[in-house]
């Protein structure tokens, strides 16, 4: 296993009496496609927060490429190199795609010039248009966010979230409320984004990640139930048991 990229130590998540997390412990490899699954309730959700900073953990500690990052504001984890982007979808709904991306890049370039005129942004608006092409949104890059397709709106916030530049991607139910069709580019989507960096996704659908992932993890009831490669996980007594319903 190649070293870690996000570590976690002991975390858990308490909600007033309710423990939502409890003493997770994993190493993320780096360069690798991981998915956290888990039956409704199994505390992924909850997972991705922590892992990307939205919640603060209750106990335990967090590691990016071995900086204690436990606590930081949001804002410090996208500086730092990890992106995210969230199951309900996150844009710039008036504003059109090339736009919303272009806003991200400008955002990672400089946090004090979003008001500088369209004359300095050459590059930017170049790095914008080669990010809509790359997820597939080329042909409608000057539509209102508002006016696309839900699977075209996911794949906006994805180009969006790769403007940072980030070194880990964080992805919480990337397919949610998509069609069949849309799925599948979607996940052919992430394929090709893995193949730079590393990806972590959150979802319910077991066998839609089966065949993409190099590595699973499964939570359940906020704890770790087991983690390793698709075929492991297949083959994991206890994962057959309380995912798939088998004795």
């Amino acid at each position: 296993m190649t070293a870690p990229i996000l570590s976690v130590h002991g975390v858990g998540k308490r909600f007033g009496a309710f423990v939502a997390l409890n003493d997770v412990s994993l190493a993320f490899p780096a360069g690798q496609l991981t998915a956290i699954i888990g039956p409704n309730g199994a505390g992924k959700s909850t997972f991705f927060n922590v892992l990307s900073g939205a919640f603060p953990p209750s106990s335990g500690r967090i590691e990016f490429e071995g900086r204690d990052v436990t606590g930081s504001p949001q804002h410090e984890f996208a500086r730092i190199g990890i992106a995210k982007s969230f199951q309900i979808t996150n844009v710039f709904r008036s504003l059109s795609a090339f736009e919303n991306v272009r806003v991200s890049a400008q955002m990672r370039r400089s946090r004090f010039g979003l008001l500088a005129p369209r004359s300095r942004l050459e590059g930017l608006a170049d790095a914008a248009d080669a990010l809509l092409r790359r997820v597939g949104l080329g042909a409608v890059a000057h539509q209102r966010a508002a006016d696309l397709a839900h699977g075209q709106q996911r794949a906006l916030e994805i180009a969006m979230a790769l403007a940072a530049e980030p070194r880990l991607l964080l992805m919480d139910e990337p397919t949610a409320g998509m069609s069949p069709e849309e799925t599948t580019v979607m996940m052919d989507l992430i394929t090709r984004i893995a193949q730079e960096r590393t990806v972590v996704l959150v979802e319910h659908k077991m066998k839609l990640v089966m065949g993409i992932c190099q590595r699973l993890v499964v939570l359940h009831h906020g704890e770790l139930l087991a983690e390793g490669t698709p075929d492991e996980i297949r083959g994991h007594a206890d994962v057959k048991r309380v995912y798939l319903g088998q004795s």
